[in-house]
């Protein structure tokens, strides 16, 4: 296939609630999507779903190379020094350390390289997540909310580390509760997938 990302009619259900089926959607390299809506309306279930780490009840998900994910969890080990963590991950990915610095200098955390994980903020540790995607050189970035916590300049950074990734040929699925000022980005209304759902079994 062309694109990055295939999703063909897939649904997901958690627990005993749909959240949502017959979705099907793409991503090429260069394209970014926008998953907004309130919470419950199957935003993160849905970047989970793309990883692979959630199985979808219906339907086929397809990738083309790998992917790199933000979530609620920071996947940085707190007890260690923020570019030992990163470190960890970038040998993982076999990327060299010239890598990691370009991500660590995207995101502004060079000066924060001997500081222990746990004692980063909200923000500073969504900005070493983001390093951390962005060092991995996959070619598919799936992102749960990065924003959360970052100051306007932080989210500059991860506004323009999007961009660039996507201008070199990657591709970006991010749900957000908010725009973060991207330009060519679809959206997708994941609660108004919920609602025609819902106005479906009344009918």
């Amino acid at each position: 296939m062309s694109e990055l990302l295939r999703l063909d009619r897939v649904a997901c259900i958690r627990g005993d609630r749909l959240l949502f089926e017959n979705l099907s959607l793409t991503l090429a390299p260069g394209e970014a999507l926008w998953l907004r809506g309130p919470n419950g309306a199957g935003k993160s279930s849905l970047i989970r779903l793309a990883a692979g780490l959630l199985r979808a009840a219906a339907g086929t998900v397809e990738r083309r190379g790998r992917c790199a994910l933000i979530d609620e969890a920071l996947a940085l080990d707190a007890e260690l020094p923020l570019r030992r963590a990163l470190d960890f991950w970038a040998r993982v990915d076999t990327v060299d350390g010239h890598a990691l610095d370009r991500a660590m200098d995207a995101m502004a955390l060079a000066s924060l390289g001997d500081v222990p994980v746990a004692m980063l903020s909200t923000g500073q540790r969504k900005r070493a997540a983001m390093a951390r995607v962005i060092a991995s050189a996959a070619p598919i970035w799936l992102l749960d909310e990065p924003a959360n916590g970052m100051d306007d300049a932080a989210l500059a950074r991860l506004v323009a580390a999007i961009a660039t990734h996507c201008g070199n040929g990657g591709a970006v699925m991010l749900a957000s509760h908010f725009a973060l000022g991207l330009d060519d980005v679809a959206e997708l209304d994941m609660g108004g997938l919920t609602l025609a759902m819902t106005r479906e079994a009344v009918a």
